[in-house]
């Protein structure tokens, strides 16, 4: 399929551009260093004689991405499920979730497509601002990924927003992916998860008929992701007091770095995605006379509703919001070892953190305002 000129420099590679991008890759000195780090057991020779067997993105997702995935749940988690009952696998959609970790969110997502028989994974929305290094570009490309571009100016910004929006209609009508974009720009560091309706006034820039016709253009399916435990959360709850300590406090490369490793690598427990219906015949439902952003606030609070609805809750989220409200009104959902073992492991994750003046009360408090926040949005959800 030809693919628009005008979304050259922000679509995922085609087909007959993989070996030219793979010849790049394995040319890359840093390339080749962390392949060995994921690969160790087997020699790069035969990694880039496999790299150079694929002959779509696809085929090196299956190739790569997947049994990597494989194996490092096995190693991670206790477990990754997802419930897609609600959707029919022989269509395409736009998957609409809450934003748990940069590079697995959609990367899991892609393995349990293919396990629940999807023809097809999704194309990826990926900011720019991860993509500082050339490699690193080519290789989110090869797997499926479009670029959000964010860096720009405000003219260019909104030319920019606008070809995105056109891109990701282009993909769903003629191309037949899927896509998947997070419901906010970064994740949410206190697991308070809310769609922002600039997400939304973004998709609906693209395509043709009024606001309600365009996002149904694109077949949005809200997303709901869980995790038992967040690898990242001793991270999250660092930032908070370096922030609240000194409000102009930023985040270095190696910062993020680290939080991408610790995200990828580290303990999650359970791990359940569950889709909601596709809104399509929510959205046909609205009055066509509301005004432009009550529209996009309701599609904004009726995917969140849906999302928080299908949480997986866990006994750590049922700790943690009675021991912020100091009351025993969850008891039913854990035990007193469960609380035990949570505490347990929340004293280790605050141990991991080293900085000066470290407060040890608001750190548990962050931390158990993350887990504390799904619960009461499910609460909430549920009425």
């Amino acid at each position: 399929m030809k693919v628009p000129e005008v979304f050259d420099s922000i679509r995922p590679f085609e087909p007959e551009e993989l070996p030219e991008v793979f010849d790049r890759l394995i040319a890359d000195a840093q390339f080749r260093h962390v392949m060995s780090v994921v690969y160790p057991d087997i020699s790069f020779e035969m990694l880039a004689q496999k790299l150079k067997a694929c002959t779509t993105n696809l085929e090196f997702q299956k190739a790569f991405a997947y049994h990597f995935l494989e194996k490092l749940m096995a190693k991670a988690s206790t477990g990754l499920d997802m419930d897609c009952s609600a959707v029919d696998n022989q269509r395409n959609y736009t998957f609409v979730s809450n934003h748990r970790d940069i590079v697995l969110d959609s990367a899991l997502l892609d393995k349990l497509l293919i396990d629940s028989g999807f023809a097809t994974t999704c194309e990826i929305a990926i900011g720019d601002n991860l993509l500082s290094l050339p490699w690193v570009k080519d290789l989110v490309r090869v797997n499926k990924s479009f670029i959000v571009e964010r860096s720009l100016p405000g003219s260019e910004m909104l030319r920019a927003s606008k070809r995105m929006s056109e891109y990701m209609h282009f993909a769903i009508a003629e191309k037949k992916e899927n896509i998947w974009i997070a419901q906010r720009e970064g994740r949410a560091k206190d697991g308070d998860d809310r769609t922002q309706p600039a997400i939304l006034k973004m998709m609906a820039m693209g395509g043709e008929g009024s606001n309600v016709e365009r996002l149904q253009q694109l077949h949005i399916v809200p997303l709901s992701i869980s995790y038992e435990y967040d690898p990242c959360d001793y991270l999250k709850a660092r930032e908070f007091q370096l922030k609240r300590d000194d409000p102009s406090w930023k985040k270095t490369a190696q910062d993020d770095v680290d939080s991408m490793r610790t995200g990828i690598m580290g303990y999650k427990g359970q791990v359940h995605y569950e889709c909601a219906p596709c809104i399509d015949e929510w959205l046909g439902s609205l009055d066509t006379a509301i005004p432009r952003n009550r529209f996009f606030d309701m599609v904004a609070a009726h995917i969140d509703q849906q999302i928080h609805a299908r949480y997986r809750l866990y006994p750590c989220n049922y700790i943690a919001a009675d021991m912020l409200a100091e009351k025993n009104a969850l008891t039913d959902f854990y035990t007193d070892e469960d609380k035990q073992r949570f505490l347990g492991y929340l004293n280790a994750q605050i141990d991991k953190i080293e900085i000066c003046h470290k407060d040890v009360a608001f750190l548990q408090e962050r931390m158990l305002t993350m887990y504390a926040n799904p619960c009461r949005n499910w609460l909430s959800a549920k009425g």
